[in-house]
């Protein structure tokens, strides 16, 4: 994830994700769902994030979105506004992690924190995968090593908690800093964090289509369940809701087959960028979403 749209446009391989809508005059400006900006009955939602959040892959893109960001229509954050009547701005961007809500990403892609303004209601945030390239370079290097050792566990055997000591290290205090600092621009915004659903069943898997060693897959979802975990931690103590997408998504991992699966695989990807939700998946996140605002 930074650095997840570049590693998987190039690995075409994930935890740790700006575009504007079709009203947007610039594109530093955030992106907003097709209602209107001047209603003040209307809640403002504010949506923050990667790739996830953003839905690489899932087309149409917001129009007039910079294409890096991968943005689309059809994003969780999205269905969410038009499902609940919000005002949306949406500035949701692939490959982004926890720096780029303080710092611009790209050029003529603002801060993500900068879109949060004294009106904003409700923040959705889905971020902390590509802290430190965490998850990209854990897909990564697992498959480079999967075809020595296709029955075992040569990832583990060779990385051993290195990714879970990046996790205590360096990403949950980076989330926990994130977290505050929305916060702390929003003191008052009912602020949801959503986990990442899960990429890998508990055991099996599914080599090649996702190209990770069957002793390996339950070295990886634990490295996804510690992800998640810190994120839930940092969500807390920061005073936000943590939205859990592990229960629902159990079964509709990228092994799961095409019409059931909601992230889709490596090899074979369809409707979204390899290893990310597809427009089933956002609609599941939305859904889950849209229960915890009721």
């Amino acid at each position: 994830m930074r650095r997840i749209a570049a590693v998987l446009a190039a690995t075409v391989l994930v935890v740790g994700g700006c575009a504007q809508s079709v009203d947007d005059p610039a594109p530093s400006t955030p992106s907003s769902a097709p209602v209107s900006e001047t209603d003040s009955a209307q809640q403002h939602l504010v949506n923050l994030g990667d790739s996830f959040s953003a839905a690489a892959g899932v087309q149409p893109l917001v129009a007039g979105s910079p294409v890096m960001c991968l943005r689309s229509s059809l994003n969780f954050a999205h269905l969410v506004a038009a499902d609940g009547g919000f005002r949306l701005t949406d500035v949701s961007c692939s490959g982004a992690d926890t720096t780029d809500f303080t710092d611009p990403q790209y050029e003529g892609v603002a801060a993500q924190l900068d879109a949060i303004t004294d009106d904003s209601d409700v923040i959705t945030v889905m971020i902390g995968g590509n802290d430190s390239a965490l998850y990209s370079t854990a897909i990564r290097e697992c498959s480079d090593l999967a075809a020595q050792d296709v029955a075992g566990a040569p990832c583990q055997a060779e990385h051993g908690d290195d990714y879970t000591d990046i996790i205590e290290s360096d990403t949950y205090p980076a989330l926990v800093e994130a977290l505050g600092e929305v916060r702390a621009r929003a003191p008052d915004a009912d602020m949801l964090v959503v986990g990442y659903p899960w990429i890998l069943p508990a055991s099996g898997g599914c080599y090649p289509t996702m190209r990770v060693a069957a002793g390996d897959v339950p070295y990886l979802r634990a490295l996804q369940a510690d992800l998640n975990d810190a994120i839930r931690r940092a969500a807390e103590r920061s005073g936000a809701r943590f939205v859990d997408m592990s229960a629902v998504s159990e079964g509709r991992d990228a092994c799961a087959p095409s019409g059931q699966r909601w992230i889709e695989p490596q090899n074979g990807a369809s409707g979204a960028a390899p290893v990310h939700p597809n427009a089933e998946g956002q609609r599941a996140i939305a859904d889950q979403v849209s229960a915890a605002l009721e």
